[in-house]
Parts: C-alpha cells; structure tokens; sequence
C-alpha cells in the first residue's frame, strides 16, 4: 500500500483536511499516516488534538514545538525544531508521499524537510494570492517544493502553471470548505444554545481577526480600531481566537480584556469545525479577516466582513465588503453587511470555489499517480 503521510498543525487546517484524511483511510491503495503538532498540542489554543483524537484517527507522531510567545524569533526557532524532529519521524514511518494544506510556517517547514529527504509532496491550497501576509511567500515556496498541487479554483491553478510548473501536476479539485458544507449536518438554533449558551440570530456577528505579519507595526491600531468599531455597533459578538502567529498572543490579550468589559462578546479558543460553521450559516455576518469568510460564507450566502490587507488579491464573491482598517470604515461596512437590501443581493451570490467533491478527486490521484523519475524531477516550463 501507497504511505501517505498528512501533516496538521493548527484547528482551521485540520477541519479543511478532515475529509480527505476519511477517504484515505477508506481507500484500499493508501496507508494513512498522521504527524500532528503546532497548535494542536497547546493547551493556550484548546489543545484541539482531542478533535483528531475524537474522529478516531489513529496518531502516528506528535510533535509539541511552540514556545512561550510567538514573535518572529520563536517561530523561526519553532520551524528548525519541527524540521529537525519532522526528519527523524520521516525516517520512521518512510512515507511515499506527503500531502500537506495550504501556507503557515509549520507547513513550509514539512515540505523543506520531505523535500531535502527526496520525499515527493502534494500540496493543497497553492497559486493563491494573500499579499498582506508572510503567508503569500511561504504558500509560493510551498508550490515550487512541490511535485502534486491540488488548488481549489481554475484561477489558482492558473496562477500555479505561470509559476513555471508542468501542467501535468496541477488538479483543480475545488476548495476544501465547500466540500465541508455539502456533507455537515448542521446543528440547529437549540443545539448550539446548548453547547455554547448563547441564542444565535441575524444580529449576531461572528468574529476572527488574525495577525496581517506583514503589517506587524500596525497590529495595535489595527485592533483597537477593530474593537471600537465592535463597541460601537454592540451586537451579541462570537469571536474565536487568531492564529498563533507574530502578534497573536497581542490579540489574545487584547480579545480577553474586550470580554471583561462587554457582556455581548463570547470569546472562544476555537470552535471546531462543526460548531463554527453551525454558527456561521445562523449568523447575521462574518466579520474580520480569515479565508473562511471568503471561501465558506458565500456558500452559505452569509454576508462577510473583509478587513485590512491580510487577504488581498484573493477571489471575492458578491456577499463580500471589503473595507480599511479605520474604526469608521469597520462600522459602515458592519451596518451595510446587516441591511436588509444586503442581504437580498447576498441570496443570489455564487460559491467560486468548486462544487464539494475534493477530497475524493484528491484521494483517487493520489491512488493513481506514478511516484517516479518523471514525478521526481522537476522542470521548470512556462507554455
């Protein structure tokens, strides 16, 4: 059996990858190996391992890296531990392939290590554009590392090939997230009342803001400005935490304090992926800065709130507004996205992410590609 070795290090990538980790461990040609590490083992950021571990996956590494802080030293220092413990794991478990998502240190980090090992990678998520983010020149690393690109609209795949990769190893599988909503059975108004305590409703926002790395100098102003405009508009708030990089533990602190002082705001870690895109299809909109709100929300047809530059130069769909990072720009946009007229133009928005069928596509080009010479050697071919 083909060994296909999946690497996850944070709660959203886990949620994206869930389905094609279910098809490989269903396919009768692929071995699933699971390495696991990042957030998932910290208790700061709700030690979802438990989430892997309630799916009845079977783990075959855990690997804890992060250190108190997430300034730039630490993830860097964070990166050469994973790459260090990622090589004797890979030695280990000798996988044929691995399959790895999207654009975040811990990822780049796997794919430098199978690439220095003549492991052959296969990479979801690449030929995306995010140009207010470190993100954008990891994810582009990634894709020249890589052997297989699975990006999930014709665009990006685009995007892939201009890069100079052989239009052979580029599959448009559409985007994870769409394939998540097709298959989850929601829960309902009552359920989440009883799991979270809180009444979800049209009025209620629910809220992620991450770190724009690239614009680290702003950080302060930008989520003070984010939080004022949240005052200001005081609607019952779900807002779960950001990612753990560069500026992180800031927010954090900052979203901690924002909760003391208002009893309209419901702070979580996380969510999960269930529970947060129960929330999402109840809510009135989607607010701040996460690739959810751009991939998942039109899907839905829930109106998105996109903040700041951190995911600029990606697809936009028509339930989208897109505004700065000023506090009045933050309230305009907020009201615009809860007006009735809105929300009329939002029921007729399309999805521009594929139509929910990855993780199979994936997994069947994963059973059939030859690893060989031809897969191995890269070439470098503008058409």
């Amino acid at each position: 059996m083909r060994k296909i070795c999946v690497i996850t290090g944070t709660r959203a990538e886990y949620g994206l990858l869930r389905n094609t980790l279910i098809n490989i461990k269903k396919s009768s040609k692929l071995k699933l190996q699971l390495v696991v590490t990042g957030t998932h083992l910290s208790e700061h950021y709700g030690y979802t391992v438990n989430e892997i571990l309630e799916d009845n996956f079977e783990i075959d590494e855990k690997i804890p890296i992060l250190l108190e802080g997430n300034n730039t030293s630490n993830i860097a220092k964070e990166m050469g531990l994973l790459m260090f413990e990622l090589s004797q794991a890979f030695e280990r478990l000798k996988p044929d392939l691995i399959l790895i998502l999207g654009d975040r240190y811990e990822i780049f980090a796997a794919a430098a290590t199978a690439m220095s090992m003549n492991i052959p990678i296969a990479h979801i998520s690449g030929g995306e554009i995010t140009e207010g983010a470190i993100d954008e020149q990891i994810r582009h690393a990634i894709t020249k590392m890589s052997h297989i690109h699975f990006p999930g609209a014709q665009i990006y795949a685009q995007n892939i090939i201009n890069m100079g990769e052989e239009s052979w190893r580029v599959f448009n599988v559409g985007d994870p997230g769409i394939e998540n909503i097709k298959i989850t059975k929601f829960l309902n108004k009552e359920e989440l009342k009883r799991q979270l305590g809180i009444d979800i409703d049209e009025d209620t926002l629910l809220i992620t803001y991450h770190p724009v790395t690239l614009e680290i100098n702003e950080l302060s102003y930008q989520i003070e400005n984010l939080l004022n405009s949240l005052n200001t508009i005081n609607k019952k708030m779900i807002i779960t935490y950001p990612n753990a990089d560069n500026g992180g533990d800031y927010i954090i602190k900052k979203l901690q304090e924002f909760k003391q002082s208002n009893s309209n705001v419901h702070l979580f870690p996380n969510l999960g992926i269930l529970k947060y895109l129960s929330v999402m299809k109840l809510c009135g909109a989607v607010v701040g800065n996460s690739s959810s709100a751009l991939v998942e929300a039109p899907y839905l047809k829930i109106p998105a709130i996109n903040i700041g530059n951190r995911q600029k130069g990606r697809l936009m769909a028509d339930n989208i507004i897109s505004c700065s990072n000023k506090r009045e720009d933050i309230i305009e946009a907020i009201n615009k996205s809860l007006s009735s007229e809105f929300r009329e133009k939002v029921h007729n928005t399309k999805s521009l992410y594929g139509e929910g069928n990855t993780s199979k596509e994936i997994v069947e080009i994963l059973e059939n590609i030859e690893i060989d010479d031809k897969l191995l050697k890269k070439k470098l071919v503008w058409s």
